[in-house]
């Protein structure tokens, strides 16, 4: 792609130079705001983040007030562009696919002259992600912008011939799809990776590494047959759980006077994570002071996901606390138990004990779970296969995750350069047909 054949200066810091024969009009002299009545045959149309207007029903339901009255609700149609006034800046801009009904706070246009919707959809999108629209805030609060048409009406907007505008958008509708697949798959494969991963845990904790090793029933349904030479004990045989601290707000203080106490949101991915830390300043017990080769355990949340989750203490992550909703289980095998607690044997017991009522996996249930242990000279054959495996699926996934990124924020520059005119896509239909 090459860049127009001359520039001019827009006046506009955020645009900087645009081609010669663009001018900037402000957005009332080419969108007009709609106020349609609603139909019956109507149903709710929602602006995401990734600026697809649909209708809710085709994404999700989820997560939504639902209006006991549809005070103001206004009509939409398929093309119209639409704007969440509140959440404009996050990039909740889009050309609805659908015709419905929205709540008063979007924005409905319609072109006034020649103009393309898509064209200006990923325009303004793109003046979401630098800022500029964050910029226009009038409230004190953060993330506080209400993009309202009395905002958008005075905003000078690059404009040219139709014709322009619909390549650029069908420029941009072809490679970000192509992107978006791209993406997709990469997705996937990470996705296969952690089905690798789980399945590779679960084998081996089970059913250990020699395929041809002679095998006994467990006496445990979900188990089923493990080798010969294993045990199944449970838990409070082999180690013991500690509920971990329970502090009020007044306890809690800065990282330099207090002692940072792990909870729910510290254990991502079956590791520690140092993100959202509270600090506590009170007496401490030691039990309750991580050490190397503890197991933590998420044993309550509002989320029953979330419950089981666990991760391995290392160097970096002892000597700190561990809230109430946490529990440290302590065993001479934890480096074992370590892959246990991270297969779908652990995952099955923990739904288990769940209680109805309450999103909770209680010290005597902890207990009472039923793990298949081998022999010690074993145990360290599973860990080092695993440490080994596992290590090269997660530079795998760590490399296509930086992949996606890179193409993520391909896409947001190629939109970028394209919708102010850094490159000249005219051609590019005709050259590519």
């Amino acid at each position: 792609m090459e860049p127009y054949p001359s520039y001019q200066d827009s006046g506009s810091i955020w645009l900087g130079e645009i081609p010669s024969h663009w001018t900037l009009t402000r957005a009332k002299f080419i969108f007009s705001k709609m106020d349609r009545p609603i139909r019956d045959e109507d149903d709710v149309i929602t602006a995401f983040r990734d600026g697809i207007v649909t209708l809710r029903t085709n994404r999700r339901t989820e997560g939504f007030t639902i209006s006991l009255k549809e005070i103001g609700y206004q009509g939409i149609r398929k093309g119209d562009l639409v704007i969440h006034e509140m959440d404009g800046f996050a990039g909740a801009i889009g050309v609805s696919d659908s015709d419905g009904k929205a709540t008063p706070v979007y924005t409905v246009c319609t072109p006034r002259n020649d103009a393309s919707t898509q064209y200006y959809a990923y325009l303004l999108r793109t003046m979401a992600r630098n800022g500029f629209i964050q910029s226009l805030a009038k409230g004190i609060r953060e993330r506080s912008t209400s993009f309202s048409f009395n905002i958008l009406q005075d905003l000078e907007l690059p404009y040219f011939p139709l014709p322009e505008q619909q390549a650029i958008a069908d420029f941009l509708d072809r490679k970000t799809a192509q992107i978006d697949t791209l993406i997709a798959k990469k997705q996937r494969q990470i996705e296969l990776l952690h089905e690798q991963r789980t399945a590779l845990i679960n084998h081996a904790v089970t059913k250990g590494l020699n395929p041809n090793a002679p095998m006994k029933d467990s006496g445990v349904e979900w188990l089923g047959e493990i080798p010969r030479g294993w045990e199944v004990v449970k838990l409070k045989y082999i180690g013991s759980a500690f509920i971990g601290l329970t502090y009020n707000p007044e306890n809690v203080t800065d990282e330099e006077n207090g002692t940072l106490v792990f909870r729910a949101s510290n254990v991502q991915d079956g590791k520690i994570v140092f993100d959202d830390n509270v600090y506590v300043k009170m007496e401490i017990p030691e039990r309750l002071i991580t050490k190397v080769g503890d197991i933590l355990i998420c044993v309550r949340s509002g989320s029953r996901d979330l419950i089981g989750k666990n991760a391995l203490i290392d160097e970096k992550s002892a000597g700190h606390a561990f809230g109430a909703f946490m529990t440290v289980f302590r065993s001479d095998i934890n480096y074992f138990l370590s892959y246990v607690f991270k297969s779908q044997l652990f995952k099955v017991q923990s739904g288990i004990f769940n209680t109805s009522t309450v999103n909770q996996l209680t010290q005597g249930n902890l207990y009472d779970f039923q793990v298949a242990i081998p022999p010690v000279d074993e145990q360290e054959e599973i860990i080092q296969f695993l440490n080994k495996e596992l290590a090269q699926i997660d530079e795998t996934v760590n490399r296509i995750s930086t992949q996606i990124v890179l193409l993520q924020e391909y896409r947001t520059a190629l939109i970028s350069a394209v919708v102010t005119g850094k490159v000249d896509v005219r051609e590019w239909k005709t050259l590519h047909e």
